[in-house]
């Protein structure tokens, strides 16, 4: 039964939270004895930062991955009080804000170290990093080759606890698991530095939904998954060692719906037409809601536990059925993305029909669509 009312527009995302969790169970399972650092990012990929958050910390989550400090703050002042780790990178004037909010900083470089040890020091507090090391993605971190210089730099700063070390992989979810393989490598010999220097490992972590589908030896102290957690799979090329499925549905109700007589054009710019009357139904949904305008005239929507197309542009705030075949009046609940009875359209056929990834499906879904929460 559903955990919240349905909200008064016709259009919302059904979030399973027990699908969740069981997701989160289904890779605690795998990656064991590895812990858990689910990555909320990009208002948890979709799903809802905060009460995304808040059912997963009932679960036991061990911390949280973001990628961004405003979503840090919107947790801590959500009530969450696991370690937050921040994987984008810094700017000197945020870190105040790290430091106040008790916020776990990525740091890459020297001058990362020196902004957050005079910050530390005006505290007069100890600050908690991790270290980023770039093994091949381009990105943030201290070049591996680097990485020594740095590790051993860190050791100078009084204020600063370097808590963890990771790297991030490119092409984990790939087939070829070569250069993951050799980012791997370069990490290793990165995290040498303290075993030549007969110091402890801070916790170390690598492993983002590919690697722990694909990359077992890369699981270290504890593991980053993403879109897995959600149910949805990286790529189409990934094993599917971890048996997960998606916790979020999106539908809506139709606000019209009417016979159009033959050759009566639908939508901005007269796209579509039928040579006979069609029965067009008309959802309050648009691209201003994050159902891609790339979608008009090849998408497609589940209603009755059949696919039916759309037709004409996707509006900003609308978009039209043809219910074909199926003439009579109906108010029934469509939905967009996920199930009805045995039909499915997944994250990954919509990403299919617009040439992207179904990361962007996803984390595409403004915040204007209201999303509710069911256990069940």
């Amino acid at each position: 039964m559903p955990d919240q009312a349905i909200p008064l527009r016709p259009t919302h995302v059904v979030v399973n939270l027990n699908q969740l969790a069981a997701n989160l169970q289904a890779i605690r399972q795998k990656v064991a004895p590895a812990r858990v650092m689910p990555v909320v990012k990009a208002n948890a990929y979709g799903h809802g930062l905060v009460e995304v958050a808040r059912h997963l910390a009932s679960c036991g989550a061990d911390m949280f991955g973001v990628a961004i400090l405003d979503e840090a703050i919107t947790l801590r002042q959500s009530g969450i009080t696991q370690p937050i780790l921040v994987l984008g990178g810094i700017q000197p004037h945020q870190v105040p804000a790290y430091l106040e909010y008790g916020v776990i900083l990525t740091v890459g470089s020297l001058e990362n170290f020196q902004a957050v040890e005079s910050e530390a020091v005006k505290r007069g507090l100890q600050a908690d990093v991790h270290i980023k090391v770039d093994t091949g993605m381009g990105r943030l971190g201290v070049q591996y080759d680097d990485a020594h210089s740095l590790l051993k730099a860190s050791l100078s700063f009084q204020h600063v606890k370097v808590s963890g070390i990771f790297t991030h992989f490119a092409n984990a979810d790939a087939a070829d698991l070569s250069h993951a393989r050799l980012q791997l490598e370069r990490f290793n010999r990165a995290l040498a530095f303290y075993d030549e220097s007969g110091l402890p490992r801070p916790m170390v972590h690598a492993a983002n939904s590919g690697a722990i589908l694909q990359l077992p030896e890369a699981y270290f102290d504890i593991v980053r998954p993403g879109i897995m957690l959600y149910g949805v799979y990286p790529d189409k090329d990934t094993q599917r060692s971890v048996g997960v499925r998606p916790a979020l549905t999106w539908k809506s109700m139709p606000v019209n719906s009417k016979i159009l007589p033959p050759h009566h054009p639908v939508s901005y710019g007269s796209t579509w037409q039928s040579d006979h009357s069609v029965r067009i139904l008309t959802l309050p949904v648009g691209y201003a809601d994050g159902y891609f305008r790339l979608l008009s005239n090849r998408g497609y929507v589940l209603a009755r536990g059949r696919e039916y197309p759309i037709v004409g542009r996707v509006c900003m705030d609308q978009l039209m059925v043809n219910l074909e075949g199926d003439p009579g009046e109906t108010r029934d609940e469509v939905v967009l993305l996920g199930k009805q009875g045995k039909a499915e359209i997944s994250a990954d056929d919509l990403a299919d029909l617009v040439g992207t990834i179904p990361y962007e499906i996803l984390t595409n879904i403004s915040a204007r669509v209201p999303r509710v929460y069911v256990s069940e």
